[in-house]
């Protein structure tokens, strides 16, 4: 396929039709070419402008280049009547001062090179400092700005306002009191109170169980059901009983049941 067979890419659509050609007609108002001259903060900012676009080192400016084409700005802002700055004026000045000091000659003999100073110096030092500076503002302009990326929200609150409590359902009713048992078992003290338990006591209970004469299983004499200090009290008081004699312990064979009786009166005389 031919290069110019292809289809062309239209500049603009008119009413649903491409356009692939400017009008011969078309007419650019000069407050365009106005707005795009004045958009520069300043000559550094245009002097800046020209160097960047034509990526030529700040360090190493060709004046001849770049005071030829400041002067061409200079110019078209007054032909479109555009006010200029005494500022514009006075860079213009300085950039032609520094091409005029490039172009005289300078003296061959009795000159030491390496301290005479660069007319550029100043003005690349300038663009150096302005160039930071725009950066830094282009950084800082990208930060959130109040009424630009956000607004500020004003609620007046009042100085005295009622407390306003949270409603408080049943199951945290339970919480509050499990919680407060939880702590009330850790802090407890434990009382140790003592039992008035009576050996003698004890022993005149038994001899009034045991007064009918019979035998009484050894087991009989003790109540489970009283707990071990009372148990402990009864067989000291039986040892005591059998001690005094009045009482006796039998046992008719190995591992069969120790029976118990009262002594009578007259059996422990005899």
């Amino acid at each position: 396929m031919n290069v110019a067979d292809l289809p062309l890419t239209p500049l603009a659509h008119v009413f649903g039709e491409p356009v692939h050609a400017f009008p011969a007609d078309l007419y650019i108002p000069p407050e365009a070419l106005r707005v795009l001259l004045i958009e520069f903060e300043g000559p550094l900012d245009l002097l800046l402008y020209l160097i960047r676009k034509q990526n030529i080192d700040i360090l190493n400016i060709p004046m001849s280049q770049v005071t030829t084409q400041y002067m061409a700005y200079v110019e078209a802002m007054e032909a479109c009547h555009i006010e200029l700055a005494a500022e514009y004026l006075l860079m213009a000045a300085m950039l032609i001062e520094i091409k005029s000091r490039l172009l005289v000659p300078k003296p061959v003999v009795e000159v030491d090179f390496m301290d005479e100073e660069d007319p550029r110096a100043e003005l690349m030092r300038r663009l150096l400092e302005y160039e930071q500076m725009k950066l830094a503002a282009q950084a800082l302009d990208v930060l959130p700005q109040a009424e630009r990326d956000f607004t500020w929200v004003a609620v007046h609150v009042e100085s005295e306002c009622a407390a306003v409590l949270p409603d408080v359902s049943l199951m945290d009713l339970k919480l509050a009191w499990l919680g407060l048992s939880a702590r009330s078992q850790q802090v407890q003290h434990h009382v140790i109170a003592s039992e008035q338990l009576s050996v003698r006591a004890q022993m005149a209970h038994i001899l009034r169980v045991i007064a009918n004469g019979r035998y009484y299983e050894f087991n009989e004499l003790f109540d489970l059901q009283q707990g071990v200090p009372l148990l402990v009290v009864t067989f000291i008081a039986i040892l005591e009983l059998v001690k005094e004699r009045l009482i006796s312990v039998t046992q008719y064979a190995v591992l069969t049941p120790v029976y118990i009786q009262l002594i009578r009166a007259e059996s422990a005389a005899a």
